[in-house]
């Protein structure tokens, strides 16, 4: 897999001989490293247009790994986290899968695990980054339509046929039909199952 560049793996460990080790690995492979002592240090350091993603010890003094990943969450940093322990419990490696880790490795480990790990982690948020702008653009234009297009895309996307939404916007045929063909256009699509599938993704990016 080629590195993407803007793509930054993010380790955060307390113990400074852990950090360089794993700098020096991961850097070795062609990666772009940076390294935080704690979780609160990298909190309040992380961009906020972050890309990559993040090898996090579990325990740490201020702010476990655990504590840690609910704080992503709530200040939207949306990274692939693996959990790294050299005292790991199964309830710790469940907790933390629960919260949306992408794995839980005990210490020590194998160099080649935790690097294809990683690469997976990278793919795994290269993908989300994709999407994410192949949602906004379709928000884009979304925004770009008329009210009552607004509410024409709302009603063909349930499947309603043309009668059918001038009978719920109260409103004659010839005009729906004039509102969808505009829509369509706006919207860059030549079907209904895209303009469906166009529907189900903003819906599931309001939720």
């Amino acid at each position: 897999m080629l590195q993407d560049r803007t793509q930054t793996i993010f380790v955060i460990d307390d113990d400074p001989d852990v950090r360089e080790s794993l700098q020096w690995l991961l850097e070795s492979v062609g990666l772009q490293v940076c390294t935080y002592a704690t979780a609160l240090d990298f909190l309040a350091q992380c961009p906020e247009d972050a890309a990559g993603c993040i090898v996090m010890d579990v325990r740490m003094p201020g702010l476990s790994g655990i504590n840690a990943q609910k704080k992503l969450s709530e200040q939207q940093i949306n990274l692939p986290v693996i959990m790294i322990s050299a005292h790991g419990s199964i309830d710790m490696a469940v907790t933390a899968m629960t919260q949306g880790a992408l794995t839980f490795i005990e210490k020590p480990f194998d160099d080649q695990t935790l690097i294809d790990h990683v690469q997976t982690a990278l793919e795994q948020n290269s993908h989300h980054r994709q999407k994410q702008k192949v949602i906004a653009e379709y928000r884009t234009r979304f925004n770009g339509l008329t009210k009552r297009e607004h509410q024409v895309f709302e009603q063909v996307v349930k499947g309603l046929s043309n009668q059918e939404i001038a009978d719920v916007l109260g409103i004659n045929r010839k005009t729906v039909e004039g509102h969808r063909a505009n829509m369509m256009v706006k919207m860059a699509v030549s079907s209904l199952s895209e303009l469906v599938e166009i529907g189900i993704s903003l819906r599931m990016d309001d939720q």
